[in-house]
């Protein structure tokens, strides 16, 4: 399994639905996940550091986790059928047991950036839906993609986030 980090959020440009894109450590593939719009204010809330007066969703997994006794010790997306992808959550005890919890990607993704916990892709998965973004290797793929990533503006987020407010807070 490879490990990656969130690069950050992106719009589909041809349907406005967003897309979490993860890399791996030496930034040589790219893995874009299309996702909901509510999962990914969650995302975005976390990579800006924006903080609620109440629990959002994701904050209130972590909380369960946590007072069960658990930690989420690391989540996999581990497969990838007819553009669906599936992700893993690896919850651990103090008594190292470990329970198995299915989700979608763009969950798990929101809840380990969270708590700091690692990413992990299966190469099933890499294979299927990563992008190149090695110079070295498919060039123009690895151009359309960075141009890609580097069109995004914080701006085309604003109506996401409070859209998705307004439907989450329920202070």
């Amino acid at each position: 399994m490879i490990e990656m980090k969130v690069m950050g959020i992106a719009l589909d440009t041809r349907t406005g639905s967003p897309i979490v894109v993860l890399h791996d450590k030496e930034n040589r593939r790219a893995l874009p996940i299309w996702i909901g719009s509510a999962e990914a204010s969650a995302i975005i809330r976390k990579i800006e550091n924006l903080s609620v007066a109440r629990p959002m969703t994701h904050d209130l997994i972590i909380n369960v986790i946590e007072k069960t006794g658990y930690e989420l010790e690391k989540v996999t997306i581990n497969d990838v059928e007819k553009e669906t992808y599936y992700a893993t959550l690896y919850l651990k005890n103090d008594k190292d047991e470990v329970i198995e919890i299915d989700s979608r990607p763009s969950d798990a993704i929101a809840i380990a950036i969270r708590v700091d916990a690692p990413i992990y892709v299966t190469p099933n998965v890499l294979s299927n839906g990563s992008v190149s973004t090695d110079s070295a290797k498919d060039e123009e793929e690895a151009q359309e993609f960075k141009e890609f990533i580097q069109s995004i503006k914080p701006s085309d987020f604003a109506k996401l986030m409070k859209d998705n407010d307004h439907h989450e807070s329920d202070q």
